[in-house]
């Protein structure tokens, strides 16, 4: 699979979110690091629809400017029109600082906004004749 192939991104995506979800299974969840993979599954669900478009891929972690650069007509720009909550563990959740502690909801609300932008962007790439899975 190619970097510049829609599907390699959201396999990719669905991955991060497969071990962000897996690291909250155990007697003591690792809610920070689950938060971080959340960030990323975002982060390239949004890339695909990129690469899908024929844009070039930028190097940035910063999910609302990922959004912003989708064309017009992407149901995931109208959903999520702020995606900083997100943004902020693929810095927040590596080191040491505020927030340390991430309770098991706060990781899961992550997660679960990650799939959400997920399955959006799936959508989105279904009405547009792109390549979802």
């Amino acid at each position: 699979m190619s970097a510049d192939d829609v599907g390699t991104w959201l396999a990719y995506a669905h991955s991060d979110l497969g071990a962000g979800r897996s690291l909250l299974l155990g007697p003591e969840p690792f809610s920070r690091q689950s938060c971080f993979y959340a960030q990323p599954a975002a982060e390239k669900a949004l890339k695909a629809v990129l690469v899908a478009h024929g844009i070039k891929v930028p190097h940035t972690h910063d999910l609302d400017h990922l959004r912003e650069i989708i064309p017009g007509g992407a149901s995931v720009k109208v959903e999520f029109p702020h995606l900083y909550a997100l943004s902020i563990w693929a810095v927040e959740a590596r080191y040491p600082g505020d927030p340390q502690e991430v309770t098991a909801d706060e990781a899961r609300a992550a997660l679960d906004l990650a799939e959400r932008v997920l399955r959006a962007v799936e959508r989105d790439l279904r009405a547009g004749g792109a390549e979802a899975s």
